[in-house]
């Protein structure tokens, strides 16, 4: 995992290997910033992953275990001068101002970033699950539809698993995809399987995605993005309920279930002359629309907390992370243009750049906050220092939010006479939190004897 701005991005390691990271377009894990080096480390993958340093100009920095914390509990970090060290599941690393984490792979946090059972809260999607139940009972065409990230593939899951199909095969073809990466004859074969030398490279015959889910569900994703001569053979199928190979001559009985879905405007496409107006007929024999996440705010929280419970597995945190009220209130305040997509990928950022088990304002995107701000341990570490701590939030990056919670450990502080033991206590939060929330709020830390 690598937090680079606002953004998160993430790259699958294979079992064994060296992987470079840096800006050059030559490295392996390439990072797009001009704070590191066009070679700035490289990660070792194996039983044990390891990291090297190459000698960056901007450092690269560890969490200093060598060390003991300070007397307020902040664990300083130490550069590497050319080292190369062992790098555990969920441990930061600072490549110059860029966080990086090592995580689990899919079997731990899942790739398609759409949960397996999206929660129910509102009446909305009560209402929308019911009829997913009404349409699942019979064998007529779904059509999913919502915008990028609302959960349709969750849906077209649903939608099988309720129908008397749920013992069958559900397969899927994500048509955008294989479009712009295959031919159309190989697009074909895959809908529909080739015969024998049916075309160049076509070799032994086999079946197509919907021979092989005979007696089960086809679920055509982005299926707006079909080209023309697909779609008219499609039409035919969803007609006569038969298939012929390509090459073939022959057709061959189907038993199986259409479920299709897209976020684009089909009605629209119809009227351009891009889908076929029968096709849409077909496809569409129950329309579900999935409402937006900024119209599902009920289910911000709950879903929040399943995310974040797979990110501490994803990285082998003993201790769950949990967001602030604060946090959440913005969560809830936010468009969400990526829907749960956009949710998931924001917590995930939080998790890297949060300093204890509590997500704070400050930890969000500054999209999120409204500011343009960097991340208190993005901050480029002082040249040729070898243990740094994080840097003070100054008045103009306070959010509302933010002064707010500030205010509050203010209180705590003086209420418990300036112990932070204390004070850290009864705001509910561990020690090291607060002794990183006294520095990120400029907030002086007692000295003096405390009672």
């Amino acid at each position: 995992m690598v937090v680079a701005g606002d953004g998160i991005s993430i790259t699958a390691l294979p079992e064994r290997g060296a992987l470079t990271l840096g800006r050059g377009e030559e490295c392996e894990i390439r990072i797009a910033h001009r704070s590191v080096s066009r070679r700035h480390a490289v990660l070792h993958v194996g039983p044990v992953v390891q990291l090297e340093d190459l000698g960056s100009s901007n450092g690269t920095f560890v969490q200093d275990v060598r060390s003991p914390a300070d007397s307020w509990g902040a664990q300083p970090l130490r550069k590497l001068d050319r080292e190369t060290i062992a790098l555990g599941v969920g441990e930061r690393v600072n490549l110059g101002p860029i966080p990086i984490m090592i995580r689990r792979g899919a079997g731990a946090l899942r790739e398609d970033t759409e949960p397996d059972h999206a929660p129910v809260r509102g009446p909305a999607m009560q209402a929308l699950y019911e009829q997913v139940s009404r349409a699942a009972r019979s064998t007529i065409s779904v059509l999913v539809r919502g915008e990028p990230g609302t959960g349709k593939r969750v849906l077209a899951r649903a939608v099988h698993a309720c129908s008397p199909r749920a013992s069958g095969p559900l397969l899927e073809l994500d048509c955008a995809a294989q479009t712009s990466a295959l031919l159309p004859s190989l697009l074909e074969s895959e809908l529909f399987g080739h015969e024998q030398n049916a075309f160049t490279a076509a070799g032994q015959g086999r079946a197509g995605l919907l021979e092989a889910a005979d007696g089960g569900t086809v679920f055509l994703y982005n299926v707006d993005a079909l080209p023309p001569p697909v779609q008219v053979k499609l039409l035919r199928v969803l007609d006569e309920r038969k298939v012929v190979r390509v090459g073939g001559l022959t057709p061959k009985k189907l038993d199986v279930r259409f479920v299709a879905a897209t976020h684009r405007d089909l009605e629209a496409a119809v009227a351009a002359g891009t889908f076929r107006q029968d096709l849409y007929f077909r496809l569409n024999g129950v329309s579900l629309v999935i409402p937006p996440l900024r119209e599902r705010v009920s289910e911000i929280a709950p879903l929040a907390e399943r995310f974040l419970a797979e990110v501490c597995r994803a990285l082998d945190r003993a201790l769950p992370l949990r967001l602030s009220p604060e946090a959440l209130a913005l969560l809830e305040r936010h468009a969400w243009p990526g829907n749960l997509r956009e949710l998931r990928e924001v917590l995930e950022r939080a998790a890297v750049v949060a300093d204890g088990d509590v997500i704070l304002p400050a930890d969000l995107p500054g999209a999120l906050n409204g500011v343009a701000r960097t991340s208190s341990k993005m901050m480029t570490p002082p040249a040729g220092t070898e243990a740094v701590h994080t840097t003070a939030m100054t008045a103009t990056m306070m959010t509302p939010e933010a002064v707010a919670e500030r205010k509050r450990i203010l209180e705590a502080l003086e209420q418990c006479a300036g112990n932070q033991t204390r004070a850290a206590k009864q705001l509910g939060i561990s020690l090291r939190t607060l002794v990183n929330r006294l520095d990120r709020y400029n907030i002086p830390r007692p000295r003096g004897p405390q009672k």
